[in-house]
């Protein structure tokens, strides 16, 4: 079980600024048309076969458009559904429900898209000892959130944020000058707020064999062939962590984590992953 990433606060600030978006000063179709006093009963459904994230935002979503509403929760965060599911059931004052719909639905669609992307990963390389790793690459003020939605898929969460984690690049090794350089000033900094020791971005051999000999933990090899991640898995595993990076796809993941590889990290799982449909029904 995935606990929920936002703090009480966190996630009352995070709805009141969706809801703010999508209603401004109010719905006026709603108003203009629907009774104050008539309610409504509808269920929310998969379209699609999903894995779900997102539900108790949802569930947020709708109780602070309509406090008096009542839900019933079906599938829960982390459930895998099968188009057709009923997700959630609810009923209240038509009015506010209705304002509600779309906020609901565009997150819990974002994050289930997450969850249902990551999880078809995870099965390319569960035969494997290798783990997928989520990035930092995701929507402004979704960080938390979709990193949850990907560790609902089956994936490990990476750094959260930069103060997370020690991960020298090609570009801080540009201008320090080389990378024992990099690792020494690393050293001689406080690296102990760094959740995956000093890592070190590797383009060639060469350069991990450099990361190594300097003390790198771990080295994130990037855009390597898989003959040459075989090399480097052959010479350093178990010295060192390796995580393969760059352009990794649903065509090419299970081939690289065959090589032998610790992780794997994509970003598409949070950068790109496309919304899942689910729909809110109304009952008679």
């Amino acid at each position: 079980m995935v606990e929920s990433p936002l703090y009480k606060e966190e996630l009352r600030q995070f709805i009141k600024s969706a809801l703010d978006e999508d209603v401004g000063h109010g719905d006026l179709t709603s108003l203009a048309t629907i009774p104050a006093d008539q309610n409504l009963s509808a269920a929310m459904v998969a379209r699609e076969n999903i894995v779900v994230a997102g539900m108790f935002i949802a569930v947020e979503v709708i109780r602070t458009c309509d406090p008096l509403a009542k839900i019933e929760i079906i599938t829960a965060d982390g459930a895998e559904v099968v188009a057709g599911s009923i997700m959630l059931k609810v009923e209240g004052n038509a009015r506010k429900l209705l304002t509600a719909e779309r906020t609901a639905l565009n997150i819990l669609q974002h994050l289930s898209g997450i969850a249902t992307l990551t999880r078809i990963y995870v099965r390319e390389i569960e035969h494997t000892d290798c783990r997928l790793l989520d990035t930092r690459k995701t929507i402004p003020g979704y960080r938390k959130l979709a990193k949850y939605a990907a560790a609902l898929g089956g994936a490990m969460n990476h750094r959260m944020r930069l103060d997370d984690g020690l991960l020298i690049k090609d570009n801080h090794i540009a201008q320090v000058g080389s990378i024992s350089q990099a690792i020494e000033a690393a050293k001689a900094h406080d690296t102990s707020a760094s959740t995956i020791g000093i890592t070190v971005e590797c383009d060639t051999l060469d350069q991990a064999a450099d990361a190594v000999e300097a003390g790198a933990d771990r080295l994130l090899l990037d855009n390597m062939r898989n003959d040459q991640l075989t090399s480097a898995v052959a010479k350093y595993k178990g010295q060192v962590k390796l995580e393969a990076s760059g352009g990794v796809t649903l065509s090419t993941i299970k081939e690289i984590a065959e090589t032998g590889v610790d992780y794997i990290s994509v970003g598409r799982i949070t950068q790109s992953a496309p919304a899942v449909d689910i729909g809110l029904d109304y009952l008679d």
